[in-house]
């Protein structure tokens, strides 16, 4: 079993930055493939990106790439979402997942997530 929880969401105008994070319990974070995903009202849950139990290795979505980046800490056992140039269209709720399953572009999937926290709320103004 693994329990994730997310912080760091809140209100920040378009321009701005947030880092989100997602504190995992259990000894076992680096056997996890993680992803960060996103629900903005009305529309269903997408990918945002994931990145490989050793860290080497990340994805993102083509909506965030060069604004978004992914990192982990597996010695502190929590990964991160660092968000920058935020654009109102990035308001959702934001949520991180584990996967045991190997880094893909398979993986990326909610299908491929076997925990998930309960999501923190990034709102952007215009």
């Amino acid at each position: 079993q693994v329990q994730l929880v997310e912080s760091g969401g809140g209100l920040v105008q378009a321009g701005g930055s947030l880092r989100l994070s997602c504190a995992a319990s259990g000894r076992t974070f680096s056997s996890y493939t993680m992803g960060w995903f996103r629900q903005a009202p009305g529309k269903e849950r997408e990918i945002v990106g994931g990145i490989s139990k050793s860290g080497g290795r990340v994805y993102y979505v083509e909506s965030v790439k060069g604004r978004f980046t992914i990192s982990r800490d597996n010695a502190k056992n929590t990964v991160y979402l660092q968000m920058n140039s935020l654009k109102p269209e990035d308001t959702a709720v934001y949520y991180c997942a584990a996967s045991s399953r190997a880094f893909s572009i398979a993986t990326m999937t909610s299908r491929a997530m076997d925990y998930w926290g309960k999501g923190t709320l990034v709102t952007v103004s215009s």
